[in-house]
């Protein structure tokens, strides 16, 4: 920090009127220290049950999400973790660009038996605490937080691919189909995932695929603009690196200053859709009065994925 003068001062800023020499003068000292941002040991081994993190000397930041060192199954605990990991990634000022993805040969197709036991005992409760307020954060947190480059790598099949979808790039692999869940286990498309799906496919595509449970394959993601390559599940890491390593080429201040430009779509999206749309599908749920999110309903709805067919109905 520097006075109006230009004189270094480690604790507050130096004044030095005109008339003063270098022995007189008056230093302002702040009544109150920084608070200590996050630090990458402590976090990573914070989150060491939900993500596999690396990061590089050059703040290039990896996140494999997983169950148990598996694909991820979803569950009210995961889904906290990750808006909780997007935050303080973000207020970590050595991070410089986050590529984002899953473990395993899936990104996300089944749920933890046991991970929406809340949703079971207390429907009223989990609406709001674990999924209009965490699902909330976590989209936000994506968008507003991180104030870095994103890569999002879909590593296989899976829905919730909103998460990725929504980085700043994406890259998918060859074999990996992606899809929405929501309206074949009977809770409305809401939370986000209408949001990545509107955007990148316009309405009529995105009506389709959120009505249908389309399986859109890798092919047809990069036609439709989802993502931005295709390569196979093996190369994504590599490739995202070699990607940093352009990103990375260009000072701090460009890097970060350019993702406010190529957010801007996504940060209009999220205000004008996404607590509505949130707020839509809990009212679906509450009067229902049903829980939806066990492993049965989601499993089962997605097997015709699984089975390499496009709809569950063709």
């Amino acid at each position: 920090m520097r006075g109006p003068f230009g004189q270094p001062s480690c604790y507050g800023i130096v004044y030095i009127l005109p008339h003063q020499t270098q022995s007189e003068e008056m230093v302002a000292v702040s009544l109150q220290e920084f608070l200590p941002t996050p630090k990458f040991g402590d976090y990573k081994e914070f989150f060491k049950d939900f993500f596999t993190l690396e990061r590089r000397d050059d703040g290039v930041l990896l996140a494999h999400a997983h169950t148990r060192g598996g694909s991820i199954q979803l569950s009210v605990q995961n889904h906290r973790a990750l808006g909780q990991f997007l935050k303080i990634a973000g207020a970590d000022p050595e991070n410089e660009l986050l590529i984002l993805t899953g473990t395993g040969p899936d990104w996300m197709m089944g749920s933890d038996p046991a991970g929406f036991e809340l949703e079971e005992n207390d429907l009223e409760y989990w609406a709001y605490e674990y999924a209009y307020k965490d699902g909330r954060i976590n989209v936000s947190a994506l968008v507003n937080d991180l104030e870095i480059p994103t890569i999002g790598l879909i590593n296989g099949d899976g829905y919730h691919s909103e998460v990725l979808l929504m980085c700043d790039l994406t890259l998918m692999a060859s074999d990996a189909r992606i899809y929405d869940c929501h309206y074949g286990i009977s809770s409305v498309p809401g939370d986000g995932i209408h949001n990545a799906f509107q955007e990148l496919l316009g309405v009529k595509r995105a009506a389709y695929a959120l009505l249908t449970g389309e399986a859109i394959d890798a092919e047809t993601a990069l036609r439709y603009g989802m993502v931005n390559e295709v390569l196979p599940a093996e190369d994504l890491v590599s490739r995202a690196y070699t990607i940093a390593d352009h990103i990375m080429r260009q000072p701090r201040t460009i890097r970060r200053l350019t993702t406010q430009i190529i957010r801007r779509p996504w940060k209009k999206r999220i205000v004008e859709d996404l607590d509505g749309g949130f707020g839509i599908q809990m009212f679906g749920h509450l009067t229902k009065r049903q829980a939806v999110h066990s492993d049965e309903h989601i499993s089962g709805a997605g097997n015709y994925v699984r089975e390499g067919r496009k709809t569950p109905f063709d």
